[in-house]
């Protein structure tokens, strides 16, 4: 019996020229997206998140006399982080809920500098077009210094759904993490 080849290896390769087998390649940036406790939408580039981890609330430890922003530290893999609240870090009137069996963290990083930041939700991936960021309108003081701008979407009922751009450079250097 001879060898055969694979069946990925058969064939003219014509197939490649084929227009309806052609994947369209998506526009923009690979972005992840989530919500704070107030269900406002944010996003962030993946380029500068190191990993997104779901963990038990009892895995981050509590500091004594930090800002109330930050809901404490987290080894991750050998590091130990910072875990702040951001919906709180960004002014948002609600509290985290961290009575829950986990919270979702998003790890940012720039350089040396790690901070995890908890959100309410995951939305997931998705390709977004800088080219189509708008200004951010009707953002309290408190956001934006930390916004790059928004995308806008209707939902079908003539509501605007807004997306809100995060600038991770602006948190990880915000004298807010003193305070």
């Amino acid at each position: 019996m001879g060898a055969s080849l694979p069946d990925f290896l058969v064939g003219s390769g014509q197939d490649q020229f084929r227009p309806e087998l052609q994947v369209e390649s998506p526009e923009g940036e690979l972005h992840l997206r989530f919500f704070i406790p107030s269900l406002a939408e944010f996003a962030l580039p993946a380029t500068g998140i190191r990993e997104v981890i779901e963990l038990s609330p009892d895995r981050i430890t509590p500091i004594p006399n930090a800002s109330t922003l930050l809901l404490g530290t987290l080894n991750l893999r050998g590091r130990v982080i910072w875990v702040a609240d951001l919906g709180q870090f960004l002014g948002d009137a609600t509290p985290l809920n961290t009575d829950r069996a986990e919270i979702p963290v998003i790890a940012i990083e720039e350089q040396d500098t790690i901070v995890g930041l908890a959100v309410s939700n995951i939305g997931g991936m998705d390709w977004l077009d800088q080219k189509n960021l708008m200004a951010a309108n009707d953002v309290p003081d408190t956001m934006a210094p930390f916004l790059r701008g928004e995308w806008l979407s209707s939902d079908g009922n003539n509501n605007q759904e807004k997306l809100r751009l995060l600038d991770q450079m602006a948190i990880l250097r915000s004298a807010r993490w003193a305070g």
